[in-house]
């Protein structure tokens, strides 16, 4: 592996392998872990599909960059880089790898045009094979690249920015509900972060279909979804902007850090638990799961010109020693999950800043038990 301050290339073929699949069971588990909060009544069934949903967005694109890096470290005739993950702040791939993804989605059919197709490249990779007895690590090469485009044409990936979709919850009185999601890949700590709002609509025109206000309202929740700023910035910001659409509630949901004592460099406690665990390959690593939830307290009248008046949104904030005023939220609930091992460690330990985390412990056979 090379590094670059925070950024660590995964030069290395096997492990820059072991790295995606180690991904692809994280993503497994953390689908099921919301299930479980399903069935505890933390998440609705509506919820938890909308939290699946990005959750394997997430995963086609840790597939399409396993494809793109497939043949790391081999010489494929051509420089193509590697693989960059922050390894120290949150063990997933660099934003400039989504980034150039991203792109790279845009000029997808053009690079398509221009290649063989996969039944050529095998056919060719057979003939040097068996003709010229060599491994063909260029065709092999040519191959990655063709799938890694197929795999952006598909779509449905996790991008830097996940634009909102709207849901109709119903009717209160002559109120539409709705509720709001998208997502953001956070180029400021490499994260992916989910957003949810629901709000009530008194516009003559339900949100969805104006096309005056449905397209500001993404753009305003796209240039306000920054890891920096408080929820209660966002939901007062929202409500101020639109004096027709009043926010009830908003989550904010941060996917990882990811830790692993094989890719990234912890310190403190989570560090002491994954190296005195000495845990397998595929079980050395724990995923912080954070969210943060705002909720409309009441209703205030404000005066809007000489003869109107609007209503304003009063947010309820954690009442515990001021923290609400701190953290801008109603509630915020951190959780970690981790497979057996680390877990038993972290018990052992139990290290001070972990007794009021929720923990999830997961096992290869699907199994999920909440601690």
């Amino acid at each position: 592996m090379t590094a670059l301050n925070d950024t660590v290339g995964l030069t290395d073929l096997f492990a820059s392998r072991r790295y995606f699949r180690k991904f692809e069971g994280i993503m497994a588990h953390m689908t099921r872990v919301a299930g479980v909060m399903e069935a505890e009544g933390t998440l609705t069934r509506d919820e938890v599909s909308i939290l699946v949903g990005y959750a394997a967005a997430l995963n086609y694109t840790f597939k399409a960059l396993s494809l793109k890096y497939l043949l790391v470290g081999r010489d494929t005739g051509r420089f193509f880089g590697s693989l960059a993950i922050d390894a120290t702040e949150s063990g997933f791939p660099a934003s400039d790898e989504l980034i150039t993804m991203a792109s790279d989605a845009q000029q997808a059919e053009k690079h398509l045009l221009g290649m063989p197709s996969v039944d050529e490249l095998k056919a060719q990779m057979v003939q040097v094979i068996l003709g010229e007895r060599t491994v063909p690590t260029k065709l092999q090469f040519a191959l990655s690249q063709r799938l890694y485009y197929e795999e952006l044409l598909k779509g449905k990936l996790f991008w830097p920015r996940n634009d909102p979709a709207i849901d109709w919850l119903g009717n209160t009185g002559e109120r539409r509900r709705f509720r709001m999601h998208w997502a953001v890949y956070d180029s400021q700590v490499n994260l992916p972060v989910i957003y949810m709002m629901e709000l009530e609509d008194t516009g003559r025109t339900a949100l969805p279909k104006d096309q005056r206000r449905w397209p500001e309202v993404q753009a305003h929740l796209m240039a306000q979804s920054l890891g920096g700023l408080k929820l209660m910035t966002i939901a007062k910001g929202f409500d101020e902007d639109f004096n027709d659409l009043h926010p009830k509630r908003l989550r904010r949901f941060h996917v990882g850090p990811m830790y692993s004592d094989a890719f990234t460099r912890q310190s403190g406690p989570i560090g002491e638990v994954l190296s005195q665990a000495r845990a397998p390959d595929g079980q050395d690593w724990a995923l912080v799961w954070t969210e943060e939830d705002l909720q409309s307290d009441r209703v205030v009248e404000e005066r809007a010109g000489w003869f109107s008046s609007v209503e304003r949104e009063i947010f309820k904030l954690d009442p515990f020693a001021g923290r609400g005023a701190d953290t801008g939220t109603t509630r915020m609930e951190r959780s970690i999950i981790l497979p057996q091992r680390p877990y038993q460690v972290l018990e052992e330990l139990n290290p001070p800043g972990f007794r009021s985390v929720a923990k999830f412990v997961v096992s290869d056979a699907g199994r999920v038990l909440r601690y």
